[in-house]
C-alpha cells in the first residue's frame, strides 16, 4: 500500500437496491481482459498521480487474477455495443473479520473512464460487488479513498 493519506468507507452487505437496465454491461473479467485491465490500472494511476508507483505488468495481473492461486478478482464495465476500451473496472479480494467470523470483500480499485462518468457505471459496479458479497456470505464490503479525491468522497 502506498504511504498516502486515506479515509475508509464501506456499507453493510444487506443492501437490496435493485439494478435497473442500463446501456452497459458488468461482467467478471476473463484472461482476455487483462490488457484492458492493465490500461485501466494505468489510467487510474495517472488520475491518482501515482504513475511512479504503478509498476505492475500484464503478466503480474494475469497471475494475480487467473494464476494457480488467484489473489484478486475483477469486474469489467462495457458500454453496450462497444467492446474496447472498457468503460471501467472494479478489482477486489477477500479479507477476514475475526469479530464477524466471516469473510469480507475489499474493493481495491474502482475506476470509470472520465468520458463514461455520470452514466451509472460506478453504481452498477458497486451494486454488483455487493451482490457478490451477499452471495458469498460476506459480512461487509470495504474500501479506502484518497483524502484529496473530493469527487470520490462525495460519490461514496
Amino acid at each position: 500500500m502506498c504511504a498516502v493519506p486515506w479515509g475508509r468507507a464501506g456499507w453493510a452487505v444487506s443492501d437490496d437496491r435493485p439494478m435497473t437496465a442500463q446501456a452497459f454491461s458488468i461482467a467478471h473479467a476473463t484472461p482476455a481482459d487483462v490488457p484492458e485491465i492493465q490500461a485501466l490500472v494505468r489510467a487510474l494511476a495517472d488520475y491518482e498521480r501515482l504513475d511512479a508507483a504503478c509498476v505492475s505488468t500484464e503478466a503480474d495481473l494475469h497471475e494475480a487474477l487467473f494464476g494457480s492461486r488467484p489473489a484478486a478478482e475483477a469486474l469489467i464495465a462495457r458500454k453496450s455495443g462497444i467492446s474496447m476500451p472498457a468503460a471501467g473496472f472494479a478489482l477486489f479480494f477477500h479479507t477476514f473479520s475475526t469479530f464477524l467470523g466471516r469473510r469480507s470483500l475489499w474493493l481495491e480499485d474502482l475506476f470509470v473512464r472520465p468520458e463514461h462518468r455520470g452514466a451509472g457505471i460506478g453504481q452498477a459496479l458497486l451494486t454488483t460487488l455487493a451482490g457478490i458479497a451477499r452471495e458469498r456470505g460476506c459480512g461487509r464490503v470495504e474500501w479506502a479513498v484518497l483524502d484529496w479525491n473530493k469527487s470520490a468522497i462525495r460519490y461514496y
